[in-house]
């Protein structure tokens, strides 16, 4: 008997142990989120004053959206943006600068995006183009080239076809196309904004690897879009935006590039995540009077790191059509 109540007696100590030690684990974790909670609502603040302003806004639809002119060449580009790129004014920089020597480089940052303001319209096709077309009508401009990254290749297509009168080429940087794979996957949104709510977000990404690190942006650059990539990380357009990708792709799979239009598709290489990635460019451009793709080596962002190269690529390929 005695036996028993000593075990019975170490059972109790062991317990409480245990149930002392899940308590303080607990604790930690929760002074450890709102620590982390608390850092992030005053980055948030203490960045806002932080942000630089650059390029200027225009009206449209009764909101300011934010566009960057730089180079007075006759022939205007316009640059648009991929998905979720924080600050495209800032993140285009190494071709605009390779692009300001010969054309009036105009770039646009969607609602959402950069210092754009956000909007509470449906981001489908329809209105994302109608937008950017408003935004180019504002500044006299009508007409360019079109230079779009990533899912930029899915709302270009729809505006090339409603504007073809504007546009004078179309130019892909590892743009999006109709029928690649993997668009009709539902995203966690609600999950993605407690992250950024949290704080989680931002300690991911202060943890993790810099991905401007050896790039050609100078310190101050990389500085002001850290910042505003926290500003705009899963916004509710962005979010919105994320939510009609497939509607959006669907749409688009009924739409070509008109046959007279010339299109050269700069695409990566080597894409891993995408099956038939190349076909699938090919398969844009087979049948128009002048169409062009070149293999690019090198990550998603090819602007990054091969904007000397596309921008000969590209100004090569328009004076062969000239």
């Amino acid at each position: 008997m005695q036996v028993k109540r000593i075990e019975g007696m170490k059972m109790n100590k062991l317990l409480k142990f245990i149930l002392k030690s899940i308590g303080i684990i607990v604790i930690a974790i929760i002074l450890f989120l709102a620590i982390v909670f608390i850092v992030n609502m005053i980055c948030n603040k203490t960045e806002k004053s932080k942000i630089e302003p650059y390029g200027q806004s225009v009206v449209v639809d009764g909101k300011k959206m934010n566009v960057l002119i730089q180079g007075e060449g006759e022939e205007t580009v316009v640059l648009l943006p991929g998905y979720g790129t924080a600050a495209p004014a800032l993140d285009f920089k190494p071709l605009v600068e390779e692009l300001s020597p010969f054309y009036k480089v105009v770039v646009i940052e969607p609602f959402g995006y950069g210092l754009s303001d956000g909007t509470d319209k449906e981001r489908n096709t329809e209105n994302i183009v109608n937008e950017i077309h408003e935004a180019l009508q504002s500044l006299n401009i009508d007409r360019y080239i079109l230079m779009g990254h990533s899912i930029a290749g899915i709302y270009g297509l729809d505006y090339v076809n409603k504007y073809e009168n504007e546009v004078s080429a179309f130019v892909g940087i590892d743009s999006s196309v109709p029928t690649q794979g993997g668009m009709d996957t539902e995203f966690p949104i609600k999950t993605f904004k407690l992250l950024k709510k949290s704080g989680i977000a931002r300690l991911v990404m202060k943890l993790s690897a810099d991905p401007y690190e050896g790039l050609p942006f100078d310190d101050e650059t990389k500085k002001q879009i850290r910042m505003i990539t926290h500003k705009n990380l899963y916004n509710s357009t962005l979010s919105n935006e994320m939510e009609n990708f497939s509607p959006n792709f669907k749409a688009a799979e009924k739409l070509t590039f008109p046959k007279n239009l010339p299109v050269i598709l700069l695409v990566q290489a080597n894409n891993t995540d995408v099956e038939g990635w190349i076909p699938l460019h090919e398969g844009q451009i087979k049948d128009l009077e002048h169409g062009e793709m070149i293999k690019v080596e090198g990550e998603h962002y090819l602007h990054h790191t091969h904007s000397k190269e596309m921008v000969e690529n590209f100004r090569g390929f328009i004076e062969g059509i000239q």
